[in-house]
C-alpha cells in the first residue's frame, strides 16, 4: 500500500527519485502511465499485469473501453528505478502531465501518482472542502 505526499524534484534529464518509502515494492520493476486529471500512475509491474487482465475481459465492441485501453497503453512505460532510487519519466508523459520541476507524488492504495506540484495544489484546494464535508457513505458500509 503506498500512502502519503512527497515533492521531489525532477532533473533536467526527467528524472525524479521515488520517495524511499515507496522504493522497495517499486525496486523490481514499474509502469507508468497516464492518469486521470493529467496525473500520472505509477504501478508496481505485478499490480499493472493484474489490471492487464481485468481489462482483457472488456468487450472489444465497447468503444469507450476501446478508447481507454488505447490511451493508457500507449502511453505506458516500464521502468526498472536505478540504485539511488531514480526513474526516468519519457517527454510524452512529462507533457502530459504538465510535469516542471517541482513535482508532487503521493501514495494512492495500489498505485502511486506524479502530479505537476501547481497543478496538485488545485486538485487538492478544490476537492478537500467536499472532502471535509462528506455527509453520506460514498463507499456503502465503509465509515
Amino acid at each position: 500500500m503506498f500512502l502519503g505526499t512527497h515533492e521531489p524534484r525532477l532533473d533536467e534529464k526527467g528524472r525524479l527519485i521515488l520517495p524511499a518509502k515507496f522504493r522497495e515494492e517499486l525496486a523490481s520493476g514499474l509502469v507508468i502511465t497516464k492518469g486521470q486529471e493529467r496525473c500520472l500512475y505509477v504501478f508496481p509491474s505485478a499490480e499493472f499485469a493484474s489490471i492487464t487482465q481485468t481489462l482483457r475481459a472488456a468487450p472489444v465492441t465497447a468503444k469507450s473501453a476501446r478508447d481507454y485501453m488505447r490511451v493508457m497503453f500507449a502511453g505506458a512505460h516500464d521502468e526498472i528505478p536505478d540504485r539511488q532510487g531514480r526513474i526516468t519519466i519519457p517527454q510524452g508523459l512529462r507533457t502530459y502531465a504538465s510535469l516542471g520541476k517541482e513535482c508532487v507524488v503521493i501514495g494512492a492504495n495500489t498505485r502511486v501518482e506524479i502530479w505537476d506540484a501547481h497543478s496538485w495544489r488545485e486538485y487538492l484546494a478544490d476537492r478537500e472542502k467536499g472532502f471535509a464535508e462528506v455527509s453520506e457513505e460514498v463507499f456503502p458500509g465503509l465509515f
